[in-house]
């Protein structure tokens, strides 16, 4: 996916100050500017700028800049200015993800943390923000763990867990295309627990796994792994690979002409591939976790429009996840009044997210005793092509994220608070 022409320039560590501040620059003398800086609340954004998961690590950055450009547009937070402090992660480094976390708290001072696209590097820096007692808000990684039996009372997730996906979109594939699946799965945490997932789900509606591969993160030759899929004669081939890994898997599996012989599908897809993949490769049911074409959902259309005119492009679900990880920083301590994450973390619980920020028809609210978000899910199929040159994905099922996450008794988070 082409890098939007505003990030061409972002190296391996920035520092985006918003308009707010820089307006400051403009009007004020330097004992004030210093002063001003002194005051800034930093949220520090942890998260890959490169490797297999830089487009969506970068979407979810453009999300937070227009959050945090609205957020200062309107005062800040508790009345100062707001900066993003940026360092990238890699996309699959645990080791550069917490060294960059203890970076960002230690020597930026960050107020608050975000990040990491890849669940084991969310997994890795929410042991250092717990130790820290700093709130953090992961955007987009999705293992189970991280609002479950590693669950802390300080870290936050906005994308939906790999069970809730899982349950959202088992029935459309087994009622529509049979019974026997075989999964192409990312050797690493959200792979495992994607996986498992899909397995638990697939199986009360009466489907079975008949085989699969755990393929590394970053592969680029898929084609032992769909000649072995081919050769156990599944119903389904369930891609559960993300980002370029995803994009490489179905431009292969086309190639082979698998999709005229047995039906592609998945769980979680992203526009991020699709923009990539060639027409006769968009296909297969999948879930969206956020889609921007919502006719008649009040605030979509405009949170469209402002991203297409920062990007060219209309906003992806890892905009949306970005974008609501700011916010509910800053809506956060507007709450508690504070910016003591324990205050904020209780303030945060059950927090419903206004309607201009959670864009999308079902209520999303932080759930108490778990921190995790429920909002809505889109379940549909890839298409060529649609309403419009960026509608590649035909929703067919809203689904209340409510409605499929099961109890926090089942999602194995025992919370603790410091005494």
């Amino acid at each position: 996916m082409p890098t939007p022409r505003w990030l061409a320039g972002v190296d391996r560590r920035t520092l985006i100050k918003t308009g707010a501040t820089l307006a400051v620059a403009q009007f004020a003398s330097p004992f004030v500017i210093r002063a001003r800086a002194a005051d800034t609340v930093k949220l520090g954004l942890d998260n890959p700028l490169t490797g297999t998961y830089a487009a969506p690590g970068k979407n979810e950055l453009i999300g937070c800049q227009m959050a945090l450009d609205e957020i200062n547009a309107k005062g800040g937070i508790l009345g100062r200015p707001a900066e993003l402090v940026v360092e990238d992660s890699t996309s699959g480094d645990a080791g550069q993800a917490v060294q960059k976390a203890r970076k960002l708290i230690d020597g930026d001072k960050v107020d608050f943390l975000l990040g990491n696209v890849n669940s084991a590097l969310a997994l890795a820096m929410a042991q250092v923000s717990n130790e820290k007692g700093i709130l953090h808000i992961v955007p987009g990684g999705h293992t189970d763990a991280v609002t479950g039996a590693s669950c802390h009372w300080n870290v936050f997730r906005v994308c939906n867990t790999t069970q809730m996906e899982a349950n959202a979109v088992a029935t459309a594939l087994v009622k529509d295309y049979g019974k026997k699946y075989y999964y192409i799965t990312p050797d690493y945490a959200f792979g495992h627990t994607l996986e498992s997932a899909m397995v638990k789900a697939i199986a009360k509606l009466g489907g079975e796994r008949v085989g699969g591969d755990l393929v590394p993160l970053g592969s680029v030759d898929f084609s032992s792994y769909l000649i072995k899929a081919q050769g156990m004669n599944p119903d389904v081939i369930v891609f559960l690979v993300q980002g370029d890994d995803m994009l490489n898997a179905m431009k292969q599996a086309v190639q082979f002409g698998l999709q005229n012989k047995v039906h592609l599908a998945g769980a979680q897809q992203e526009m991020e591939p699709l923009e990539g993949l060639p027409p006769e490769a968009r296909v297969g049911v999948w879930v969206m976790e956020w889609y921007w074409n919502q006719p008649g959902v009040p605030h979509v259309a405009e949170f469209v429009e402002a991203t297409k005119k920062r990007t060219g492009r209309v906003p992806t679900a890892r905009t949306w996840f970005g974008y609501v990880s700011v916010w509910t920083c800053a809506l956060a301590a507007a709450k508690a009044n504070s910016l003591k994450a324990v205050d904020m973390a209780k303030a945060l619980q059950d927090f419903h997210l206004p309607p201009e920020i959670a864009l999308g028809p079902n209520p999303a609210f932080y759930r108490a005793g778990q921190n995790q978000l429920l909002a809505t899910l889109f379940v549909g199929q890839a298409q060529a092509s649609g309403s419009a040159p960026d509608d590649l994905f035909k929703v067919t099922n809203v689904i209340n994220g409510a409605d499929v996450a099961g109890t926090v008794e089942e999602s194995g988070c025992k919370m603790t608070w410091p005494t």
